[in-house]
């Protein structure tokens, strides 16, 4: 009997709002630097490579955790992981707010970051209670809680003016913690945890559920989230500090502009579930990858101005981006993006429903690094070039591989796949007529020696007399 026969649609609606919740307040603490961080860099001078490593020191954490917490929910279950994992991550977050130097906010984040691993198990978590054609779908409705990031830009901002850093830290603190309470007492085990319990079925082995992870097919899946994800959470980092540094803007009103970014790019997640169910989750990433890649070679151009030699004197003109085309520009990027974070994990639970945890840990994982690679190396560029929109320039030069990436896999996979009717093909189409069924005896046996054929197919069949 399969477990999600006698699982109700209440059960599923009450899982997959509760794991949401829960994972939109773990987000909202995941992302906290990216305003707090503004004003600690002031506090303390920081360069922008050290604001970037310290806004991506939590993504680290948060990635890296990815991979064992998806393993242990699918030994364990997603209940238990999921509430431990939320007070463990409320107690770094409160501790942060009496961190008096870098060095401790730097330890204080690493353990802040468990938020974002959060993730993993959730995504584990919420396929056990859907059939495989709704799980894109409920998954993208799940991966909706990255709007966290938007919370902490609306929110956050007000609360800093107020009452200083510190309290936002604690106020984040015991969102969670009561988060992690309500989760607790609203949710059950899963169904597949229920029916092992019931079989008195052990649990299996890490290494069994780390074998899907030698499949290059999983890792070029990490890879495509390595950008939809991971330029997305560095974003959400970045832009408040850029809008500040870009066009002088304080940080409430940067904060306000920059979930501008943050809210399609989450909300959105849901309809990319929905499309990838509806059209394939191919025909999504080729949107993704594509719109994202205009829409970062047009941010990515530098305030530029040009002298032109004229006819009757010199020429002058400048090319820049106002406040009102970046957000419009920052606002299409987050769109496509959160439908491309979709239709990757709307493959996972599909090729391996068994080991979705480690799989959808290891995607997470390597996303999530990228949240944390690219604020350093943002903040790294800007020291270097001394140009504020070189950070446009790398996820321009990211995309642009994982776009060439995905076709050309693509391409072989088609290539491949389309061997055997190649050849049977005539070597010139004038002789097409020859391979119609009646022509069958005519051609021969030797009709498969065309140079072109699949090698690897089958050899041809030879009489005896040959």
């Amino acid at each position: 009997m399969n477990g999600l026969d006698s699982v109700t649609s209440s059960q599923q609606t009450r899982i997959l709002g509760m794991s949401t919740l829960a994972f939109t307040v773990c987000f909202a603490v995941w992302t906290i630097f990216s305003i707090i961080g503004v004003k600690i860099k002031q506090d303390l001078g920081l360069s922008d490579t050290q604001f970037g490593l310290l806004a991506g020191t939590p993504i680290l954490t948060g990635s890296l955790s990815r991979i064992f917490l998806g393993i242990w929910t699918d030994q364990y279950g997603g209940r238990i992981i999921y509430f431990l994992t939320m007070i463990l991550a409320a107690i770094a977050t409160f501790l942060l707010s009496y961190a008096t130097t870098y060095e401790m906010m730097l330890v204080a984040a690493l353990g802040l970051g468990l938020a974002g691993g959060s993730f993993a198990v959730g995504i584990a978590y919420v396929s056990k209670w859907y059939p495989k054609e709704k799980q894109g779908t409920a998954l993208g409705i799940f991966g909706a809680g990255n709007v966290g990031a938007a919370v902490t830009k609306f929110v956050a901002p007000f609360v800093l003016v107020a009452f200083g850093w510190p309290v936002v830290a604690q106020v984040w603190a015991g969102a969670l913690v009561v988060t992690a309470i309500i989760f607790w007492f609203t949710t059950e085990d899963d169904p597949d945890l229920k029916a092992r319990k019931a079989s008195g079925e052990k649990v299996r082995g890490a290494f069994l559920q780390l074998e899907p992870l030698k499949n290059q097919q999983v890792w070029r899946f990490a890879i495509y989230y390595f950008f939809v994800f991971g330029a997305f959470v560095a974003l959400a980092l970045w832009l408040p500090r850029y809008l500040v540094g870009v066009y002088s803007l304080d940080i409430k009103t940067a904060g306000i502009l920059a979930a501008l970014y943050s809210v399609p790019a989450s909300i959105f997640r849901a309809y990319g579930g929905f499309l990838s169910d509806k059209y394939g989750a191919r025909t999504i990433m080729y949107w993704t990858f594509g719109v994202s890649a205009f829409c970062c070679f047009l941010l990515s151009y530098p305030d530029t101005q040009y002298v032109v030699k004229g006819i009757e004197g010199p020429i002058t003109f400048t090319i820049n981006m106002g406040l009102y085309p970046f957000v419009a520009l920052i606002f299409i990027l987050g769109f496509v993006m959160s439908l491309g974070k979709a239709a990757v994990y709307k493959h996972i639970p599909v090729y391996y429903p068994g080991h979705v945890g480690s799989v959808g840990g290891l995607v997470g994982m390597i996303g999530g690094l990228g949240g944390f690679v690219l604020p350093i190396a943002f903040g790294a560029m800007n020291d270097l070039t001394g140009v504020s929109t070189s950070c446009f320039m790398l996820l321009f030069v990211l995309v642009s591989i994982a776009l060439l990436w995905m076709h050309f896999a693509i391409l072989r996979m088609e290539k491949r796949a389309s061997a055997d009717q190649l050849a049977t093909l005539p070597e010139l189409p004038e002789l097409a007529h020859m391979h119609r069924p009646e022509h069958e005896g005519a051609l021969g046996p030797n009709r498969r020696k065309d140079p072109h054929a699949d090698p690897t197919g089958p050899p041809p069949q030879t009489s005896p007399a040959q």
